[in-house]
């Protein structure tokens, strides 16, 4: 199969350079993997995203734009890129399902993980307590105990929905203050079930079968029935090629969403400088596709 443009991703990022791209009426393949939404999916509102003023679900955000994108023209495949290496003018991809993708051009928007504490217990109790998504698991906690180990917008937003079922959320964060924008700590602030605990590091969630507390640095415990951790993301930028990466893993571009490597792009929670919002994952995502565009049109690539 060979195509103008190829993108990875399954989140907003892929979907609106997917979107762009063919509405510029370029071939475009996105390749999403088994499940379509990426990190919004777990996340029951996304905020400050244009034309929702009231906000909107992750879950129904990535459906509109997949529908965008398809109407647009792009094609969707549902199984992972495994492979990616750059030839003469042309860029090579392997599938998951067996294909083989040609593409004079990429776009990596393949998002980032959650990262772990990495601390006893917390693999251990993954699903039976321990948890990345609180609108999922929020109703189990009905009346219960609930900690939150973060201080950043997802931290908080998702202490927020525990809020509404738990009877107790308590925001555990090694820092001395959260790094959250200003809306999302004034409304932890009006919200009495949720305390905020700064200068606090879990060493150890503790439970035979499932979560029963977590033990902090200074050797005391918090009961809870349910741990949600948030401490920051590790990008997935591993298909790119080592010279366009960083140590962390991210992606190395310029303002216009281009690596040094002629014809590959990347946007969103992958690339180095994304500033951590859907908007701006949407937003660099256009810029890419624009650039691309411009690239396949004038065969000029970063000043050439």
């Amino acid at each position: 199969m060979r195509v103008d443009v190829l993108i990875a991703g399954s989140g907003i990022a892929g979907l609106s350079a997917a979107l762009t791209s063919a509405r510029l009426g370029r071939s475009t393949v996105l390749v999403t993997g088994d499940v379509l939404g990426g990190q919004l999916l777990s996340i029951a509102k996304v905020d400050g995203y244009p034309g929702f003023p009231d906000g909107i679900p992750g879950y129904d955000l990535c459906p509109i734009a997949q529908e965008q994108a398809t109407a647009a023209g792009a094609e969707l495949r549902m199984t992972e890129l495994i492979r990616l290496k750059q030839g003469d003018e042309i860029w090579h991809a392997a599938t998951g399902d067996g294909g083989a993708i040609e593409a004079r051009a990429v776009i990596l928007a393949t998002g980032a993980g959650l990262k772990t504490l990495g601390v006893p217990g917390e693999e251990r109790l993954f699903g039976k307590g321990v948890s990345h998504c609180a609108s999922c698991d929020a109703p189990l906690l009905k009346g219960k105990v609930a900690v939150v180990v973060g201080g950043g917008d997802s931290a908080l937003q998702e202490a927020l929905v525990l809020a509404d079922a738990a009877a107790k959320v308590v925001v555990a964060h090694r820092g001395a203050s959260i790094t959250a924008q200003k809306a999302y700590g004034d409304a932890v602030a009006a919200q009495p079930k949720i305390e905020l605990r700064p200068e606090t590091e879990v060493t150890e969630i503790l439970g035979n079968t499932a979560v029963e507390a977590v033990r902090l640095k200074d050797g005391t415990e918090i009961g809870a029935s349910g741990v949600f951790v948030f401490v920051g993301l590790a990008p997935n930028g591993a298909l790119a090629p080592p010279a366009v990466r960083d140590n962390d893993g991210a992606i190395l571009t310029d303002g216009a969403m281009r690596t040094i490597l002629p014809g590959l792009a990347a946007a969103g929670a992958v690339r180095v400088g994304w500033p951590g919002r859907a908007a701006a994952a949407a937003g660099e995502a256009a810029t890419a596709a624009i650039a691309v565009h411009h690239y396949l049109r004038d065969n000029r690539w970063r000043g050439e």
